[in-house]
């Protein structure tokens, strides 16, 4: 099943991310590049690192001046992320592209990979809540509890797996069909951006 491989890979990378706990670490990403386990591999690594880099930042004794490249570094892994996810739906779009639609078929509220962005996080959520059930600096309330978040996040894992899996079901049958649309990042754009295109005048 693609979700039961997407998690395998996840976990993967969010354990070898750890190895070191190193937002400056290069990827050693292990897949053949071209693949969609290359690029799942790429897509989790990046939201890893942005995940603890959101963690640096909202340290309340940080320098504001790290902070201010810290949060750039975080508007241009916004932009990464963004691009991954279009990357694994042009994926996905070349392996359904002889597939012909039902007359009837229609679109998703949202394409696979958009999906599987929210997989990813997912994993990163799991993990981390695990990190805090086996905390021996905090109290059993604090372990219960979050036993108790963890039992949740578990659940919308297996819940989001299942959709994902229903939506390639139907893509495959025809019943469904992918369209997909270049994000428009306005922030980053020089030319969309009012603070950066008023500088340039």
């Amino acid at each position: 099943m693609f979700t039961e491989n997407a998690n395998q890979i996840f976990r993967k990378s969010i354990a070898d991310y750890h190895r070191y706990d190193d937002v400056d670490r290069a990827i050693e990403n292990p897949y053949a590049e071209g693949s969609i386990e290359h690029l799942l591999y790429m897509k989790n690594w990046i939201d890893t690192v942005q995940w603890h880099l959101e963690d640096i930042i909202r340290d309340p004794q940080i320098d504001p001046c790290e902070a201010l490249k810290i949060k750039r570094r975080i508007d241009k892994s916004n932009q990464d992320r963004t691009d991954m996810v279009e990357y694994i739906d042009s994926w996905m779009l070349d392996k359904y592209r002889s597939v012909v639609p039902q007359p009837d078929a229609r679109i998703n509220t949202e394409t696979p990979a958009w999906a599987i962005d929210r997989l990813s996080i997912l994993a990163l959520k799991i993990w981390h809540m695990a990190c805090e059930t086996e905390r021996t600096d905090v109290d059993d309330a604090h372990r219960e509890a979050c036993r108790r978040k963890l039992a949740v996040l578990e659940q919308q894992q297996r819940d989001l797996s299942t959709a994902i899996e229903e939506l390639i079901e139907d893509i495959e049958a025809g019943r469904k069909y992918m369209k997909t649309y270049k994000q428009m990042k306005m922030y980053n754009d020089p030319a969309l951006n009012p603070v950066l295109y008023a500088q340039s005048k």
